[in-house]
């Protein structure tokens, strides 16, 4: 134990002793009384500078003005954050705590830095601890956040009372120097363990956070305490807890106190906050690059020293060429390791991204949209592992609005407001929309209520405008990948890229679609057209000025004998008769229509037709002249049709003249028949007269009933239709025909059924039938011969068969069978 007196004042404390030291400065003599067992004795002493052992206080305020800066930023930039201004008491603790280091002087002064330094190193931790609780948001319930504020809060003050009492020597039955010492460990270990569960407590909210902003914030924040204060923890609290004297390694374990604030900070302000991997992927590309260039500038200058033993140049030249030579490695070496880096961290999505942009480039040559689209959102998909996308499609409409052309994962069910997606949103100006949530968008973004229920039926977070000409035909709505994260700044410019592309893509599908409308429709008039000439009961064809033939109708095929094939591209001379050429050749200078009427045409077939040709100039729709039209009619059947009609009228008028006849001779057969009868009846019976006039009376009956048919035949009455016995029609029209083929030597055998079932017909056109069989065939047997008829039903139907042993008729008399 010391005591005695300094400068004639008493000492009765420790702390005057140090007072009294700094009082003196160094090189003083001073005089201490020892009481050592009860014996005392004085001893000199000669205070001298100390050796200043290895500090980094330095360090440590350069820290403390970093927590300020970073506090005073996010407060001043971002003061309606949440917990910006919690976040700003944190940094100005630890500002108090790492910059405020007393002398020693223990003067008013520096025991104001000094208790400053206490209660900063008690609030630091305490604050971070309660900034853990509530950071984003309270999830306790008043009552239970109340009594957690007072386990943090309390802590810390019975501490500082406790600090309090070992500082004033309240207590003097405690060895003051131990208990300091002890209460320094205790209060590092109450430092690192409220660090380290605030750390724990970020980790699961990490863990439970839903947003994906909020994920990067709490990734950032427990990144950066983690980060901070295991180093600290595990290198100084513990060592020092455990009675170990602080070391040169043991102070520098505080240089990772800085991480904190920067990552805090950083979570707050929440500027590229998606960017976490790319930032950390890119500095290690650039510290490795570093290294690397160093390490082969020293490479070759140990090499240059082996192999020539010389040294490396200095002056400017050893200057330049590290400069020329860090100038063409680093870039080179930087790309390869990002790109070993990429393939690390994306692993199978590597070459998608690879391939996007290379994909966007080939997009354009899909013409057919649905496909294309298809195509861009499956690889969208797999690309940035999202199950949210879609694409949503101008709809051409003035002002232009958007409707959900096709989407991956997406669904809803009442009518979207894609209002939003307008030129006229401001946010575009940022190059895209970004909605975090609905209930963000509608606080934030001031969006309409049912604008934010489309948001949050669809679940997208970005839509990329895909513009051509700065006109946005297109959006590329895309939600968070699958592990509940937005996507990062890169992710968003490749998808901006891609989206050039796209637009590029729909425009040309559109474009194409229109084309191939138009060509429908051009093809929809073709065919219409053609149509039109192929229902011509006509023979159309085209033929242009050189003489070939353009065009050539089913019609004309069939009249000609010559396929479209066959015709088209081919000379006209080449397929119709020259005779039908020169015809229409004559023709050919007309500016007005002109014809060739009943010009008898052998066609390719042997056919004898008749046509009407109309020859017309092709006129072009300017009124140049393009060629010839040509229609060819076929009147083959009206030309039958008018001679059926002439032979109609021969046989009407030889069936007058038969009639007049008949009627002519009626009278006379009347008069001979009645005096026969009346000759008869003056006659007896024995009277070998009797029987001439008998003959005579008989005779006269036929040759009566011979003209009565004769005159049934010749009557044009109408031709009714009735219930006819051909068995009695065969019979009379035989009657009639009796005695020419008995002059000709023509025995008729008749095979008729009996009896016959009635047909419906026509009693006069039958006969009229039968009778001109029946004289055909005499005509064809001039040498006489055989004429049967016979007669059979058949399954409810009748049957007339008539054969002959005549020659037949040649083929040029067939069409002249009914003639009279």
């Amino acid at each position: 134990m010391i005591k005695g007196q300094a400068r004639g004042r008493e000492i009765q404390r420790a702390v005057q002793v140090t007072q009294e030291l700094f009082k003196a400065g160094p090189w003083a003599k001073l005089t201490y009384s020892v009481n050592r067992a009860g014996s005392e004795f004085d001893t000199v002493v000669i205070t001298i500078p100390a050796e200043k052992p290895t500090s980094i206080e330095n360090y440590l305020r350069v820290a403390g003005l970093l927590y300020l800066f970073i506090g005073l930023f996010v407060f001043v930039s971002r003061w309606n954050a949440p917990r910006a201004v919690h976040f700003y008491i944190f940094c100005l603790a630890s500002f108090i705590l790492y910059s405020f280091h007393y002398s020693g002087k223990l003067n008013p002064f520096d025991w104001t830095i000094y208790w400053a330094n206490v209660a900063a190193l008690l609030l630091q931790p305490a604050v971070l601890l309660h900034f853990a609780l509530v950071f984003p948001e309270r999830r306790a319930s008043p009552y239970a956040h109340s009594f957690r504020l007072l386990g943090v809060y309390g802590i810390p003050a019975l501490l500082l009372l406790l600090h309090i009492d070992v500082a004033t020597g309240a207590h003097i039955f405690v060895s003051s120097v131990r208990t300091r010492i002890r209460l320094d460990q205790v209060e590092h270990l109450y430092l690192g363990a409220c660090f380290l569960l605030a750390a724990l407590i970020f980790l699961r909210s990490f863990r439970r956070a839903p947003s994906g902003v909020l994920r990067q914030q709490l990734k950032w924040v427990t990144g950066g305490t983690l980060a901070g204060t295991l180093p600290f923890l595990l290198l100084y609290v513990l060592p020092f807890s455990l009675g170990w004297l602080p070391r040169w390694w043991m102070k520098f374990s505080a240089l990772s106190l800085a991480l904190i604030p920067l990552c805090f900070g950083y979570a707050i302000i929440r500027y590229r906050l998606m960017d976490v991997d790319i930032i950390f992927k890119r500095g290690v590309a650039y510290t490795v690059a570093t290294a690397g260039v160093v390490g082969i500038y020293f490479a070759v200058v140990s090499l240059i020293g082996q192999l020539f033993h010389a040294a490396w140049p200095t002056g400017p030249v050893g200057t330049i060429i590290p400069i020329v030579i860090a100038a063409l490695l680093f870039q080179p070496i930087r790309d390869w390791i990002q790109a070993r880096l990429d393939r690390f961290f994306y692993r199978d999505r590597f070459d998608y991204r690879r391939t996007l942009i290379e994909f966007g480039r080939t997009l354009t040559n899909e013409v057919r949209l649905e496909p294309m689209l298809g195509s861009v959102l499956d690889r969208i998909s797999q690309t940035f592992l999202v199950d949210r996308v879609a694409v949503f499609l101008e709809n051409g409409e003035q002002p232009p609005s958007y409707y959900l052309a096709r989407s991956m994962g997406v669904r809803y069910d009442a009518p979207l407001d894609l209002s939003m997606l307008s030129a006229a949103n401001s946010a575009l100006a940022y190059g895209y929309l970004f909605f975090e949530s609905a209930r963000l968008a509608r606080l934030r973004e001031s969006l309409s209520e049912p604008q934010c229920a489309t948001i949050e039926q669809l679940d997208l977070n970005y839509f990329i405008p895909c513009r051509i000409h700065d006109r946005p035909v297109a959006f590329l709505g895309v939600g968070k990948t699958v592990d509940g994260d937005f996507l990062s700044s890169e992710d968003v410019e490749l998808l901006l890229t891609m989206a050039d592309y796209v637009a590029i893509a729909i425009d040309n599908s559109r474009l194409y679609h229109s084309l191939e409308q138009k060509a429908v429709q051009i093809e929809r008039l073709k065919d219409f057209s053609e149509n039109i000439v192929e229902s011509l009961s006509v023979g159309v064809l085209s033929v242009d000025l050189g003489g070939s033939i353009d065009s050539w109708n089913s019609h004309l095929e069939q009249l000609i004998g010559v396929s479209r094939e066959g015709a088209v591209g081919r000379k006209l001379e080449d397929v119709l008769p020259l005779d039908l050429c020169a015809e229409i050749a004559a023709r050919a200078a007309d500016d007005h229509v002109s014809g060739i009427y009943k010009f008898p045409l052998r066609n390719h077939a042997g056919r004898k037709l008749v046509v009407n040709v109309s020859i017309a100039p092709l006129i072009g729709k300017t009124g140049e002249r393009l060629g010839r039209l040509i229609l060819a009619d076929d009147i083959t059947q009206r030309v039958s049709m008018e001679e059926q009609m002439m032979q109609s009228e021969k046989l009407t008028s030889l069936g007058l003249l038969a009639a007049g006849v008949a009627h002519e001779v009626n009278t006379p057969l009347a008069v001979i028949s009645s005096y026969s009868q009346m000759l008869a009846r003056q006659l007896p019976p024995d009277d070998p007269r009797h029987k001439l006039v008998d003959k005579i009376v008989k005779q006269t009956f036929r040759a009566s009933e011979i003209v009565n048919n004769l005159l049934n035949f010749s009557r044009t009455g109408g031709a009714e239709f009735a219930e006819v016995d051909l068995n009695s029609v065969v019979e009379e029209t035989l009657s009639l025909v009796s005695h020419p083929l008995r002059t000709a030597r023509i025995s008729i055998i008749k095979t008729l059924e009996q009896p016959l079932p009635p047909v419906l017909g026509s009693a006069n056109r039958l006969q009229q039938v039968f009778l001109n069989l029946f004289l055909n065939a005499r005509d064809a047997m001039p040498n006489g011969g055989m004429l049967e008829v016979r007669s059979v039903a058949n399954n409810g139907s009748v049957e007339i068969e008539i054969t002959d042993t005549g020659v037949g008729i040649s083929h040029e008399f067939v069409n002249r069978i009914f003639d009279p």
